[in-house]
């Protein structure tokens, strides 16, 4: 392997971009980006089904490094997300780092030269540090559904979508009802024959307060930085006065409840319809979602919701559990992604020579979401408990790469050929308090059974505080609670490369 870098990335969406500009604003420009796609945008690059777009406000969904005064909508859609994800790339020089069609497969870590060895679809090279910034929500998840394999239809997943297949005139079967799913209703019932909805639990649905941001804004936002500055922090604030609703005191979150059972009374006239449409569990339990067409879809005469999760396909009919059968030209899959069991997990040999599957196989830890014991010189962007449930993931991102950049600060004051090993005792206690922590919430005590868990019942991914907690214990590495591991003979300092220093101004994008 002869070639060699301190930092590669893995990913080019938000984290792994994100990353990279920080890299730059430290003066590091030896780095790059691994990306398995042929362009760069992540799970917005890879999420292009019809009326795909973010359940967070514009403002609050962007870097602060890189604010975007000109966001057309008070929520943006998936164009113009992915759209801002390029100019990212552009604006501060990264594409001279990206290998695109890259794809990881395999990171082991040599601890004789301390430094990790990666093999990827495009070539070999190893790195001294690897930021994984895979998100997940980058692996869709298929059910088992027996039969599916002999239907003679178009079968796809939500964050597959195929475009050369036109729905319109067609018999539909959409599968699941989260965040993809009620964007998807929507945007395809106009135009296609039947469209038939399978919901194993319904979600809470609110209004979605979404609006152009008229020309008047966007100038003023252009020419006077500080109202950008002003909307995002108050819709920052707003947000942080929320989280004890779903992590201290979940029966706050009744007048919420109120508020969701309305917007279904307004829309669904069925009492029939509106009772499946009803959850039975605590709102915020499973993820909040945004919708001001969801509801009045389902009303239409030619969409059916079956209150039940699809259980077997016999030729083009689908049959749901209850035993409710419908025919179907095409099935959309909304079920979601391999989020408890990252398929990068498998990809990652640490220093005994065990996959990190293998090492969190009875669930998923890291040490300030960042780093896994026995995985020196490694961590990743969006781990283990660093979800949201009602704020903006490109917060905890930006906490992350505080982190990300002490850390390697902390490896220059070493010097040398060294690494910083989570100590599993350090690990264990982060965790622990999360766990704690978590019992209390509206995920563990609402009554549901979400994404955000794990096979045995955990939640592995969501964050039980809030974002300015988050980022008060992420913005220095604590040396404590790492080991630092030495090279046996020879050195091979890290000179910090100052070239890439003029990129780390404040750039709008």
């Amino acid at each position: 392997m002869g070639e060699h870098v301190r930092v590669a990335v893995i990913g080019a969406g938000f984290g792994g971009l994100g990353a990279a500009v920080r890299l730059r604003r430290e003066g590091i420009t030896d780095f790059t980006i691994l990306e398995r796609a042929d362009s760069v945008g992540g799970t917005w690059r890879d999420n292009s089904y019809p009326g795909c777009a973010c359940d967070v406000p514009s403002h609050l969904y962007s870097f602060s490094f890189a604010p975007n005064p000109d966001w057309p909508r008070t929520f943006s859609g998936q164009p113009h997300i992915r759209a801002y994800l390029e100019r990212v790339a552009d604006t501060f020089g990264l594409r001279p780092h990206i290998r695109l069609r890259h794809e990881v497969q395999s990171m082991r870590w040599d601890a004789e030269r301390l430094h990790w060895e990666i093999e990827t679809s495009g070539g070999a090279l190893t790195a001294d540090v690897v930021v994984s910034a895979t998100g997940p929500l980058s692996e869709p998840r298929l059910p088992e559904v027996p039969g599916l394999a002999g239907f003679p239809g178009k079968v796809f997943h939500t964050a597959r979508w195929d475009h050369d297949y036109d729905l319109r005139g067609k018999r539909v079967a959409v599968v699941g009802t989260g965040a993809s799913a009620i964007q998807i209703v929507p945007a395809i019932a106009p135009d296609v024959q039947r469209l038939t909805l399978f919901q194993r639990t319904p979600p809470w649905v609110m209004p979605r307060t979404d609006r152009a941001i008229t020309a008047a804004e966007r100038w003023l936002h252009r020419q006077l930085p500080f109202t950008r500055a002003a909307r995002r922090g108050l819709l920052w604030g707003i947000r942080e006065l929320q989280v004890s609703a779903f992590t201290k005191h979940p029966g706050r979150l009744g007048l919420i409840e109120s508020l969701a059972k309305a917007n279904i009374a307004r829309s669904i006239k069925d009492p029939e319809l509106a009772a499946k449409l009803t959850p039975s569990y605590r709102i915020g339990c499973k993820r909040i979602l945004l919708s001001s067409d969801y509801y009045p879809a389902l009303a239409r005469p030619h969409v059916d919701l079956v209150a039940s999760g699809l259980k077997e396909v016999r030729g083009s009919v689908l049959v749901a559990a209850d035993g409710t059968e419908a025919e179907a030209d095409a099935i959309v899959f909304g079920t979601g992604f391999h989020v408890t069991d990252m398929p990068i997990a498998d990809r990652v040999v640490g220093a005994e020579g065990r996959t990190l599957a293998d090492h969190w196989k009875d669930g998923m830890q890291a040490l300030r979401g960042a780093t896994a014991a026995g995985f020196p010189n490694w961590m990743t962007i969006i781990g283990p408990n660093t979800g949201l449930g009602n704020s903006s993931m490109i917060l905890m991102i930006e906490s992350q790469l505080n982190y990300m950049a002490d850390y390697l600060r902390q490896l220059d004051v070493l010097g040398g050929r060294a690494a910083l090993a989570a100590r599993p005792s350090a690990v264990g206690r982060w965790n622990r308090q999360v766990q704690a922590r978590m019992e209390r919430t509206v995920w563990s005590t609402g009554g549901c059974t979400s994404w955000y868990l794990d096979a045995q019942g955990r939640n592995t991914t969501v964050w039980p505080g809030t974002t300015g907690e988050f980022r008060r214990l992420t913005q220095t590495v604590d040396m404590a609670e790492y080991e630092v591991l030495r090279a046996r003979g020879g050195t091979r300092g890290h000179t910090p490369d100052r070239a890439g220093a003029a990129a780390a101004g404040e750039a709008a994008v």
